[in-house]
């Protein structure tokens, strides 16, 4: 068992190491200041200069297919590459993505949706939860009723990221109520010229979400994304394209924030002494690093496993939720570490407390997590031990 990177492997991963320290890192404190500022991080622009220049080396659409104009790359190697991107809460992505749901368009949907998604010209969001449909993606009430050849859609949706930015969103409502999520459920492409409205969510953290407001929103039945009836299974393969990739980030931020620790606790002297001294801080560095180790693997093994084309759903809501339990317990402990003074804003490590605790909440929560695996292991899904077969 070989768990060395290629040649290629490593020299991809340091080159956004690089790009992330020469880049991105010099805009933190004035990330933080325009955020405590209620301000966004990176204005829209700086975002895609940002792009454009890892464009300039090749990166774009990280696992947009090559057809599309992406690198079509590995599981793992997004993982990888989420993890060094996740050493910095400059809020950065990669350019050339689209929701991978929207490949199930058909010929002109990608013209007006797919393409200018993946080029940077259009902005999308997928909005299935509701105020009383969160983790119970089922329970939801949004309706869209045929009128003719249009669907008049109404309902409100919550916690939609992109949702203020977005000039389309593919939302998903009952289109007939008897058959419920199994068969009843549409996915909309519906743009926002169509009338439907967003509300800002302020929120703990930086991530600020939306509400959308549909009032007898008219689309024709060109509009639907997929087929009649069939939205569940595509918001199904919507919420699983890449759950390992949340903790992946965490990895690097993780990293971070156990190297900050290690440098305070190596200067700074109480009663003669480092602090690094103590066992009590030894402990805690300790257990963070055997921790961070076992996040690391539990996420690779996951994207392992989308690789090689299997059922990877377990294996993604275990990286899922050690990477949300763990990634919490390593930057309280980092906060404890630096005392005072973690606990200010001079330092990054409240902004990352503040950040890491959504990764327990969002794109399912511990709780569904734990629902998912003990089913799978008490129904036999998944055997003890059996991830390698």
């Amino acid at each position: 068992m070989d768990f060395s990177l290629s040649t290629e492997e490593r020299e991809v991963r340091d080159w956004v190491r690089t790009f992330v320290q020469r880049e991105l890192v010099p805009l933190e404190q004035e990330v933080l200041r325009r955020e405590r500022a209620h301000q966004p991080g990176l204005t829209g622009e700086e975002l895609k200069d940002l792009q454009l220049k890892a464009k300039e080396s090749g990166f774009w659409g990280i696992l947009t297919p090559e057809e599309y104009g992406g690198m079509g790359m590995s599981a793992v190697m997004a993982a990888l590459l989420e993890a060094e991107l996740g050493r910095t809460f400059v809020p950065f992505r990669f350019g050339g993505a689209a929701d991978n749901i929207l490949f199930h368009a058909n010929e002109e949907q990608k013209q007006a949706y797919l393409l200018p998604t993946i080029s940077g010209e259009r902005k999308s969001c997928f909005a299935i939860t509701e105020p009383g449909a969160g983790s119970d993606a089922k329970a939801i009430r949004a309706t869209a009723r045929k009128d003719g050849t249009d669907w008049v859609i109404n309902g409100e949706k919550t916690f939609i990221t992109g949702g203020n930015e977005a000039d389309f969103t593919m939302v998903f409502a009952i289109t007939d109520p008897e058959k419920g999520a199994n068969g009843g459920v549409t996915c909309f492409l519906v743009d926002r010229e169509a009338g439907w409205k967003s509300e800002y969510i302020d929120t703990m953290g930086e991530w600020g979400p939306a509400s959308l407001i549909f009032q007898d929103v008219r689309v024709p039945e060109t509009q639907i994304l997929g087929e009649e009836g069939r939205g569940f299974e595509l918001a199904m393969q919507w919420i699983g394209q890449g759950r390992y990739l949340l903790p992946a980030r965490a990895i690097g931020s993780c990293e971070r924030l156990i190297s900050m620790a290690i440098d305070y606790a190596n200067t700074r002297e109480t009663f003669g002494q480092k602090i690094a001294e103590r066992q009590a801080i030894q402990w805690m560095i300790a257990d963070s690093g055997v921790e961070l180790e076992a996040l690391r693997w539990l996420v690779l093994s996951a994207a392992w496993q989308v690789d090689q084309g299997v059922d990877s759903r377990h294996a993604q809501s275990m990286a899922k939720l050690y990477g949300g339990q763990k990634a919490n317990e390593i930057v309280d402990r980092v906060m404890q570490i630096h005392g005072g003074m973690g606990y200010t804003r001079e330092l990054p490590v409240e902004r990352w407390y503040r950040e890491l605790r959504l990764l327990r909440i969002y794109e399912g929560t511990d709780e569904i997590q734990r629902r998912t695996i003990a089913r799978n292991l008490l129904k036999g899904h998944v055997k003890v031990g059996g991830v390698l077969g």
